[in-house]
């Protein structure tokens, strides 16, 4: 269980993790999007998840390089994620599409490279091309994002290489326990998008309620939430208060009871598209 914001998990093949990280998903190229991730940071976030899709790479790029000039910190310290789009499946092309990714941020390598959905026919070519960039060492692990039970079984049966990570919409509302259940068997790990339902949950009493309680605010609940079940969590925010008090969750803990309660909000209910109906 992480104690520290910059604690991490281990992964199936021995690369670390950091539980919590900055999404940028939406954040617009521009110096909103670079005084986040400088912002971030600075005040102790090692892990940055973008997409090719967000078209704010460029920006992800300069802003990691200034922060590490700022912060004294080597690359190494930090753990980068992005994401081949749809319209880049198959083979060749999602080896086309990394060389891009890596050019726009100006790094060497990605720490996760993930296939953002699971295009129907094409993701498994994508796999292969995700398992070269992982032979070659050009990648230091490599996942998906969006992909269900019958999904990963599909990938599983001719993989050489397992997933390391799921990356799918999570929250109270979407609990995903049969997936986590799944992952963990599976020794993939879960990372939740999406964790704050994109604000929508603010106002849940039953949130509030445990907010309340311990004193936090409903994001610090959820995101803790997402802890004490084993998740990685990836909170968005581009305001620095928020983005500092996103990830003040080390200071309590709730209870089983606390769990029970939030677990028993699930409702299915997404905001983002289905994965098995998505129009790609």
């Amino acid at each position: 269980m992480a104690q520290h914001l910059q604690d991490t998990t281990t992964l199936h093949n021995g690369v670390n993790m950091p539980w919590l990280g900055l999404g940028v998903f939406k954040v617009e190229e521009g110096a909103e999007l670079i005084q986040a991730i400088k912002s971030a940071i600075r005040h102790g976030y090692r892990s940055i998840d973008t997409a090719a899709i967000y078209e704010n790479e460029t920006g992800v790029g300069q802003a990691i390089q200034e922060a590490l000039q700022e912060n004294s910190l080597s690359r190494e310290e930090l753990f980068v994620t992005s994401k081949v789009w749809t319209a880049d499946m198959g083979y060749e092309e999602t080896i086309a599409a990394y060389e891009t990714s890596l050019a726009k941020l100006g790094l060497e390598y990605l720490d996760l490279y993930l296939i953002h959905w699971p295009v129907k026919g094409k993701y498994k070519e994508s796999w292969r091309a995700l398992e070269t960039l992982y032979k070659e060492g050009r990648v230091k692990a490599i996942g998906v994002s969006n992909f269900q039970i019958h999904h990963l079984e599909d990938v599983l049966k001719d993989a050489e290489i397992k997933p390391m990570v799921n990356q799918v919409e999570l929250h109270p509302y979407l609990n995903q326990q049969e997936l986590l259940d799944f992952c963990k068997e599976q020794g993939i790990q879960l990372e939740a998008w999406s964790p704050l339902m994109q604000g929508q949950l603010f106002d849940q009493p039953v949130l509030k309620q445990i907010a309340v309680k311990h004193d936090k605010s409903v994001a610090q609940v959820i995101v803790r939430w997402d802890l004490q079940r084993g998740i990685i969590t990836i909170p968005k925010s581009t305001k620095e208060h928020r983005i500092v008090e996103n990830v003040d969750v080390f200071d309590f803990k709730l209870s089983d009871e606390d769990m029970t309660l939030i677990n028993s909000l699930n409702q299915d209910q997404r905001v983002g598209p289905d994965p098995d109906h998505f129009d790609f």
